[in-house]
């Protein structure tokens, strides 16, 4: 019912001061009614506006300038995968899907555990027949025939080991009884090592089946706390799953959730005009087994209500807590008591008012927890911030201190390079004991200025040489 922000900013903008004569063509009757009643602008919808409406969206890369059809599909595109991005973002912890899949592996699991010690019951049934009636349950028949293996090798000193598989010292005595005087046969180690090796996978398999009912335990008290507290984790998320979603769930009635499991039934009884069910799922219930045969109808009708009351309540509450599944569970009790005895259960009035009051108890002390998670996560962050902070400064003041290292022990070279000069400048003129002064050897002048010195001596003998080859010359003329 509240306008967007975006949308009323350019309507205030879009629109003329004097607003009274103006009238908007809307496309959907609900924005129309909420321009209407945060702005006073009357909005037109259907009709000319729809056709109008459509006309826009079908020639709208035409209308806008450098818009074009493959960037307004694509722009198309966007909006819905961010449109289904939006439906699908919701609290993680509230995802029933997980439920799903998990109770379909759980009925998956029970049916291939069931078959594979059946299997187990057959083949090793030829080496140790008696063992069947001695151990029944399936998991633990497996743990005794791993452990037992050949059963000539049983003895006193493995009664230990057994009683703790089977948790019973009549049943281990039992079983070392029937071993030494058994009738199956004997059986050769290859085979006994193939029986031990698929009794371990059936073994393996039993206890990942725990493994997965804890975490549908769980998974289930966090998605729908008050269903699991009513009417059981398992029951609960076979409702869940025939459903298909738990919003899925609380959209039935109460009648459809009484009957849910028993779809082929019903139509069976439509069909004939014979009896419809009275129950489906819900029959695995504790209430259903424990009410009178009379009884079962009316106690199946009134769980499949309180049922459709807590997926409801777990499905659209903000903060979903166990409290009203135990209310409810405790109206169950008292119909139950009041079938058998006639005591006149509490209103459902009075049990709910408690319930709103427990719940915003329970509601407030969760919030309370969250917001110190959330200070502390906030800490934590702030820390580790600070932490970076600082490492950065230091890295930049130990890049600062290098960098002036470098440039003080630069000018440290340096100086050391003239100290040096002056000290050999002033060690070469030193006179010596004489009086007499070496000469001071002259710097190489540049190739142009160079001039070559000859001595007096030298230049005689030179201008010599020179006649003579000149007289030869002309004697020779």
């Amino acid at each position: 019912g509240v306008l967007h922000e975006d949308l009323r900013l350019l309507l205030d903008t879009a629109l003329p001061p004097k607003r009274k004569k103006v009238v908007l063509g809307v496309g959907d009757a609900k924005m129309g009614a909420a321009v209407l009643e945060e702005l006073g602008v009357q909005c037109q919808t259907g009709g000319v506006v729809a056709e109008l409406m459509r006309g826009i969206r079908l020639h709208f890369p035409a209308l806008v300038r450098g818009l074009t059809a493959q960037s307004a599909a694509k722009a198309q595109l966007g909006l819905g995968h961010s449109y289904s991005r939006a439906k699908v973002k919701f609290n993680v912890h509230r995802v029933d899907n997980m439920i799903i899949q998990s109770i379909s592996l759980l009925d998956q699991l029970d049916k291939d555990i069931n078959t594979f010690s059946m299997r187990v019951r057959s083949w090793y049934g030829y080496h140790f027949p008696e063992l069947i009636k001695i151990v029944p349950e399936n998991s633990m028949y497996c743990r005794v025939a791993k452990f037992i293996g050949n059963r000539r090798e049983l003895s006193e000193e493995s009664l230990e080991g057994l009683e703790e598989i089977v948790m019973d010292s009549a049943k281990a005595q039992a079983i070392l009884e029937a071993s030494r005087s058994s009738m199956g046969m004997d059986i050769s180690p290859l085979d006994l090592i193939n029986i031990e090796s698929f009794s371990r996978r059936v073994i393996s398999l039993s206890d990942y089946r725990k493994g997965l009912q804890e975490y549908l335990r769980s998974k289930m008290s966090q998605v729908a706390p008050s269903l699991s507290a009513l009417i059981g984790e398992v029951v609960g998320a076979r409702l869940i799953s025939h459903a298909g979603s738990l919003t899925n769930l609380a959209k039935y009635p109460a009648s459809t959730v009484q009957i849910l499991g028993a779809e082929k039934a019903l139509f069976r009884a439509l069909k004939t005009r014979g009896n419809t069910p009275k129950y489906g799922l819900i029959f695995h219930s504790t209430f259903i087994g424990r009410a009178a045969a009379k009884n079962k109808g009316r106690i199946s009708r009134y769980l499949a209500n309180k049922c459709t009351i807590a997926s409801r309540i777990d499905c659209f509450s903000e903060v979903p807590t166990s409290v009203f599944g135990d209310k409810l569970r405790e109206q169950v009790e008292e119909r139950l008591a009041f079938y058998e005895t006639g005591e006149p259960p509490r209103k459902n009035l009075e049990v709910m008012k408690e319930a709103v009051v427990e719940a915003n108890e329970v509601v407030a002390e969760v919030k309370r927890r969250q917001e110190k998670k959330e200070k502390k996560r906030k800490k934590r962050e702030k820390r580790r911030l600070e932490a970076l902070a600082a490492a950065a400064e230091e890295a930049a003041e130990n890049s600062v201190m290098e960098t002036e290292e470098n440039d003080v022990g630069a000018k440290k070279k340096k100086k050391k390079k003239k100290q040096q000069q002056p000290e050999e400048s002033e060690a070469e003129p030193e006179p010596e004991e004489n009086g007499v002064e070496e000469e001071e050897e002259e710097e190489p002048l540049p190739k142009k200025k160079r001039k070559v010195v000859v001595e007096p001596e030298e230049e005689e003998e030179e201008k010599k040489k020179k006649k003579k080859k000149k007289k030869k010359a002309v004697a020779q003329d």
